[in-house]
């Protein structure tokens, strides 16, 4: 049988979604990673199913690329949703849930997808690193120079490291360019590589550099597929809430596999 795919990005971060609304598709983890590797498959790095789920208007059904089950990918949510508006799903604010919980999306004027994120109300801070989960787990450290630093390298021996290798952990390499703005470098766990743009890693690097000690905060990021921003409410030294992760969500080509 013949899937309809479509495929999207977000600042580089790029995905087969397909509209499993009918419950119609079903693919096991081999398939998965075929359809997303680079050279044999579609390419991406991951894929997403969406599907119903009663009391909200879809559900976000996440695979990284290896085809194992992911945990929440922000810029993900932000491209289902912008896929959800492209199936003729149009909100006012788009209300679904995924891995780490419900989540609400809308598009602004300037076709800017805002995902609300989970409240955080914990940082591990170890000195030379924080760690954080934003819906996935983080370990971010700063750096300078950081287009010539060695991601791959680094952030596959943190990953695969005594302390991360078990369960897996999401690499963030952090430069601050200015008071309330970083560029973020991103080794992800499921895919093995750097990847373009990651939205719970960018989400989690502004929120260790809130530059406001309490109140409200944006951060402008630079990443190697585009900018984003992260705005949110300072509650506490480790508090967070009101995130919303934004930028933009295109839709790049459709097809069938």
């Amino acid at each position: 049988m013949a899937t309809h795919f479509y495929k999207y990005h977000g600042t580089g971060n790029d995905f087969i979604l397909i509209d499993n609304r009918n419950n119609t598709v079903a693919l096991s983890t081999t398939q998965i990673a075929s359809l997303c590797h680079r050279r044999f498959g579609i390419g991406a790095d991951g894929l997403m199913l969406l599907e119903l789920a009663e009391g909200y208007d879809f559900k976000m059904n996440y695979y990284n690329a290896d085809g194992k089950t992911g945990s929440m990918c922000g810029n993900g949510g932000r491209c289902i949703t912008r896929f959800a508006y492209d199936l003729g799903i149009h909100k006012e604010t788009y209300s679904f849930i995924a891995s780490d919980g419900p989540h609400i999306a809308w598009i602004d004027d300037k076709s800017i997808v805002r995902l609300k994120m989970q409240e955080v109300k914990k940082i591990d801070r170890h000195g030379s690193y924080e760690l954080l989960n934003t819906g996935s787990p983080h370990f971010i450290k700063m750096v300078s120079d950081l287009d010539d630093y060695p991601v791959f390298k680094t952030g596959h021996e943190i990953r695969n490291s005594d302390k991360f290798k078990a369960k897996g952990v999401n690499v963030n390499f952090v430069e601050l360019l200015d008071t309330d703005k970083i560029y973020v470098r991103t080794y992800e766990r499921g895919v093995e590589d750097e990847t373009f743009s990651c939205g719970t890693g960018v989400t989690a690097a502004a929120l260790v550099n809130a530059h406001n000690d309490r109140g409200f905060n944006h951060i402008d990021i630079k990443t190697r597929g585009g900018s984003l921003f992260v705005e949110f409410d300072k509650l506490g030294d480790d508090h967070f809430e009101n995130i919303w992760l934004c930028g933009p969500a295109v839709k790049v080509f459709e097809g069938k596999f």
